[in-house]
C-alpha cells in the first residue's frame, strides 16, 4: 500500500533507515560525551562550578531578583503593551486617515527599531526621570506593543466579512461590531501569536542587563564574576534552565487556553444547533 505523499517503505528500506537511525545516534552520543569531557577538562562543569546553586542566599538572591526583577518587568511591560496593541490596531483600522496614518507610523516605527536600541534611548534619554526598571518597561511596551497591533490587526481581518455585513444590516455601529463581534472571534485565532510575543518579552528582559537594570541575569553576573566561584558557564546553564520552564510553561498554557476556546466554541453551535432543531 502506498500513502499520497510517497510509497509506503519496504523491508530493506525500512532495515536501511533503523540502520542510518542508530549511526545518527551514536554520532550524536559521541560528540555529546566529547564535549562534556572537553567541558570536564576545563573544568566547566566540575562539581565546584555549582556550589554557588547550594547556598541558600544565593538561591534568595535569584528568586528575588526573578520576581521582582525580570518577571515583574515582563508582567507589567505585556500589561501596557497590550493595550498599547489594541489601541493602534483600532486605530490603523479606522476609517479617518488623520487616526489612521499616524497609527501607521508610529507602529511601523517602533517594530522596526530593535529592542537594545530603544532602551538605551529610554535610558540615557529618561532614564533619570524614569529609573532603570520603567526605561526597560517603555522599551519593551513599545516594541512588543507595536508587534501586537499587527498580530490583533491581522486577526481581525482573518474574521469572515460575513460576519460583519451581517452586524451592520441588522443595525450595529462600526464600534459595537468591534466589540461585540470581531474581537471575540478573532482573540481565538490570535492567541497563540499572543502567547508567543509575551514570551518574547519575558526573554527581551534580559537585554536590561546592558543598563544595569535588575534581574536574574544581574545576580547571575555577580555570582560568575565573584572571585571564589568564577563559574560562567554553570551561570549561563542555570539561568536558561529557568528561562526554558518559564517559556514552555507560557507555550503550553496557550495551547490548554486555546483548546478551552475551541471548546467553548463547538458547545455554543451544538446549542444553536439544538434550538433551531426544535423551532
Amino acid at each position: 500500500m502506498s500513502t499520497v505523499l510517497f510509497d509506503t517503505p519496504g523491508p530493506r528500506t525500512l532495515a536501511r533507515q533503523r540502520i542510518y537511525t542508530v549511526i545518527a545516534v551514536l554520532v550524536i552520543a559521541a560528540l555529546l560525551a566529547a564535549a562534556l569531557r572537553q567541558l570536564w577538562t576545563k573544568e566547566m562543569i566540575t562539581p565546584d562550578q555549582w556550589e554557588a546553586f547550594g547556598e541558600p542566599r544565593i538561591l534568595m538572591a535569584l528568586l528575588e531578583e526573578l520576581i521582582l526583577g525580570t518577571l515583574a518587568a515582563a508582567v507589567v511591560a505585556i500589561l501596557f503593551a497590550v493595550t498599547f496593541g489594541a489601541v493602534f490596531a483600532a486605530g490603523r483600522l479606522s476609517d479617518r486617515a488623520w487616526i489612521r496614518l499616524p497609527s501607521r507610523a508610529i507602529v511601523e516605527f517602533f517594530r522596526a527599531v530593535p529592542v537594545l536600541l530603544m532602551i538605551f534611548v529610554a535610558y540615557f534619554g529618561f532614564g533619570s526621570t524614569l529609573g532603570l526598571f520603567w526605561s526597560l518597561v517603555l522599551a519593551l511596551t513599545l516594541y512588543n506593543g507595536s508587534v501586537l497591533a499587527e498580530i490583533f490587526r491581522a486577526g481581525i481581518q482573518a474574521v469572515p466579512t460575513g460576519q460583519s455585513e451581517a452586524a451592520y444590516a441588522i443595525g450595529m455601529t462600526k464600534s459595537q461590531v468591534m466589540v461585540q463581534i470581531l474581537a471575540p472571534q478573532a482573540v481565538r485565532s490570535m492567541l497563540p501569536a499572543i502567547i508567543s510575543q509575551c514570551v518574547v518579552a519575558l526573554k527581551d528582559t534580559t537585554l536590561g542587563f546592558a543598563i544595569g537594570a535588575p534581574g536574574i541575569v544581574d545576580v547571575g553576573e555577580r555570582i560568575y564574576l565573584a572571585r571564589v566561584y568564577n563559574n560562567p558557564f554553570a551561570v549561563g546553564i542555570v539561568l536558561a534552565a529557568v528561562f526554558i520552564i518559564i517559556n514552555y510553561s507560557l507555550s503550553k498554557l496557550a495551547v490548554y487556553l486555546e483548546s478551552r476556546m475551541r471548546q467553548q466554541g463547538t458547545k455554543a453551535l451544538h446549542l444553536v444547533d439544538a434550538g433551531g432543531g426544535g423551532g
